[in-house]
Formats: structure tokens, sequence, C-alpha cells
């Protein structure tokens, strides 16, 4: 399994707020919060923390709480899957996902669920913790990542979990994306008791929200991995069955709409192990080269290689959608053999890939008008910009980045702070 250590992560936040100005935190009158989706932990209600006040600035330490089990976390195994209920959701259930850990837990470790009554991603637990709420809230776009959420309904898929043996006590109550979850119930650091906060949001919504900022704008982010993210025209319900074969997702965005992401495996981790393939054949022919070295030797090649004839299939880790895929090279010439022409043609691969999920066509049937390009793959590669611009059939604008700590405090300024009560 893959778990981390609450209070580790918990001091970490706490180290964060210690470094910010006092002064400025004094004013603070609002706190959106943002998560990692997916993942699970558990807590002892009245009993999730401890509050200190006697130190320089009052702060909370985990106390009844278990460990957070990430979205990486791998204990579900496929054959595990296919024996849990079928959901009533448009969202297929995976391993690392909280009510698919639940059923592990229920399986193998009954009496560890025994010791808690409350549950939630990191994040809710937060929430809960500085807002003394008597249950876990969670927003809609947290639930629908746990598996076993309609959408639609807004609901949990209670029937389906209780047949099931489920311990329904433990999910999470709903709340709006977007909406306050209460106040703190007493000073955090120099903020002070009394100051609104949102419901924690979803890491993948509150960057698309951080800069994306007209309904027409369409995101793509190039970092390790890729994802394109627009939102759907409003009254838009994807499919209720799941469809695993299916290259996009949908997920719950704001006011009742959907995000539509293709969410690739294959971006700058494609370059690095290109990268790191070229300085291991060199090592073999008895040559000592920096990886870094090579990345810009590679990019300058291809930077004077304006076009290629060479096709680069970059998958060499797979898809979800296509979990076998192995990356291949075709038309290859004995003209299109320099280093130039093989990372021209990767760094096209890398955007060809996105389009064969999600048609750049169909961007623009549901309105889109623009393309905001960030993440580290895209900001430092002059070529892959070129191929992202020669792809999409609308202007594409680069340097801006991708947050989720700016969308979360973004969507708490314009939807609870502009409208206060007098």
């Amino acid at each position: 399994g893959q778990e981390q250590d609450v209070s580790r992560i918990i001091q970490a936040l706490n180290e964060c707020l210690a470094a910010l100005p006092r002064q400025l935190l004094q004013d603070v009158c609002g706190i959106g919060v943002s998560g990692q989706m997916h993942g699970i932990m558990f807590w002892k209600t009245g009993q999730g923390c401890e509050w200190t006040e006697g130190g320089p600035s009052p702060v909370f330490e985990p106390g009844a709480v278990s460990h957070l089990v990430t979205w990486q976390d791998g204990r579900c195994s496929s054959g595990f899957l296919t024996s849990l209920p079928q959901p009533e959701s448009h969202l297929s259930v995976a391993s690392g996902f909280g009510c698919a850990t639940i059923f592990w837990l229920l399986k193998n470790s009954p009496e560890f669920l025994k010791s808690y009554d409350a549950a939630g991603t990191i994040h809710d637990y937060v929430v809960a913790m500085l807002c003394g709420l008597p249950r876990s809230l969670m927003c809609d776009q947290n639930a629908a990542s746990w598996g076993y959420f309609n959408t639609q309904s807004q609901s949990w898929n209670l029937e389906i979990l209780r047949a099931s043996g489920f311990p329904v006590h433990l999910l999470p109550d709903i709340a709006e994306a977007g909406s306050v979850a209460g106040r703190t119930s007493r000073a955090w650091f120099e903020i002070p008791q009394g100051t609104r906060v949102g419901v924690a949001l979803g890491d993948l919504q509150a960057s698309v929200y951080s800069c994306m900022a007209k309904r027409t704008d369409a995101v793509l982010n190039i970092s390790t991995s890729v994802q394109l993210a627009t939102s759907m025209p409003s009254g838009f319900q994807p499919a209720q069955t799941p469809d695993p074969a299916a290259p996009v997702t949908y997920f719950p965005y704001f006011d009742r709409t959907y995000l539509v992401v293709a969410a690739s495996l294959n971006g700058g981790n494609v370059l690095a192990t290109f990268v790191h393939t070229l300085v291991q054949w060199m090592a073999d022919l008895g040559l000592e080269v920096e990886e870094s070295t090579v990345y810009s030797c590679m990019i300058q090649a291809a930077a004077q290689q304006r076009d290629t004839c060479l096709t680069i299939t970059p998958t060499v880790f797979g898809e979800r959608h296509l979990p076998d895929q192995l990356a291949s090279v075709t038309r290859i010439s004995s003209s299109d053999l320099s280093l130039g022409h093989v990372t021209r043609a990767l760094c096209r691969g890398i955007v060809q890939n996105l389009h064969s999920m999600l048609p750049f066509q169909q961007l623009k049937e549901w309105g889109v008008e623009r393309v905001i390009g960030s993440g580290s793959a895209l900001s430092r590669n002059e070529v892959l910009k070129q191929e992202v611009q020669r792809a999409f059939p609308f202007p594409v604008s680069f340097g801006q980045d991708v947050d989720a700590a700016v969308g979360a405090a973004v969507v708490m300024l314009q939807r609870n702070l502009n409208q206060r009560e007098s």
C-alpha cells in the first residue's frame, strides 16, 4: 500500500503558515483549501486533534487519526475490484479511491475500522479540525473521486453500499463546491477566530480554476504527465455508466457543471526517459555527459529541425484506458535519423497522443476559443510549445502557472467574500 503519516503533513502545513508574515495573517478573512483527490484517512470525532495554545501561535496536532492512504495505493488488485458491487455513477472505481480502500479494510482488517467513526480526504480533515465540525463534510468533487457517488443526485450509493455491509456511517456529509464549511473555532496562528473556511476542493478543479479565466478557455498542463481540461457547456450530463475504455473522464466542477479531462500518462517523463537512454548509451560507449547538457542540446537540435516525417507514438508508460499499450516509431528513413528529427518527432508525438484522446476539433465544437498552456515540461521546451501551437486550431497562451492553492483562494474570494453579510 501507499500510506503517509498525517502528523508529518500537518507539521509541514504548520511550517508553511509559520513562514508567512504575521501581519498578513491577521488580515485573512477567508481560508480556501484543496488537496489531492481519491485518498482517505480516518479519525475519531471529538478526538481528531489537540490544540496547543502555549507556543507563539495556536496550532493543532493530529490526535486519534489513521495514516492517509493515498491515491497511489495499490492494495486493491483488479480481481478484488471486480468483486465489488457495480456503482451507480458515471465514474468507475480504482485502487486508491476512498470507497475501494474501505471495502479492502472491511475484508482484510475489519477491527481497524472499528477504531474510527469519521473519514475524509486529508483536506476534509483539515477543514473539520479548523471549524470543529461535528461530522466530516465533503464537496461533490472529492466525493466523486472516492467512487460510489452519483453526481446527478449528489448522493452516495447508500443502498448498494449497505447491501454489501459497507460502514456507511463513515461517509461524509455532502456540501456544494465553493460553499463555506464553517468558521475557525479558534485563532489559528495569527488568523482570527471566526474566519470563514471553504469546503475542501479537489486539486484538479482548483488548479484549473486558478487559470481558466473564461468558460471558453481550455487548460493544458504538461509536466511529468499531461492533462487537458475544459468545462462542458452547462446542462451537460455524462452517461450514467462508467466506461473504463473511454480516453476522457468527466469530473464535477462548480455550479453543477463538469470538467472534461484527457489525462495522459506520457508527458515530460517520456522526454526524461529519452534523455536517460541517450546518457546510458553514451556511458556504454565510454563517454560521460550530464543529463542537463543532453536535454539542452537535443532541444536546440529540434528547434533547428522545423519538420520531420518520422512518427513516434510515445506511450512508453501505457495509458489508463489502454494499460498494455507500448511506444512505437514508424516512417523511419535514413534522412530522418538526426537528433533534431527524433526530438521533434517525440515532442509532436506527445501532443498527437493527447489529440487521439480528445480531438482538438471537438473542443472547438464545445465553444473553446483559447488554450492556456502551463507546466514545467512545457515552460522549458520551445519545441514542445511550437508543436502545441501547430496542433491546436486556436490561440495558445503560455506562462500562466496552474496552482491549486491559488485556485482555492480565488474560489473563496469570488464566491463567498464578495457577498459578505452586512
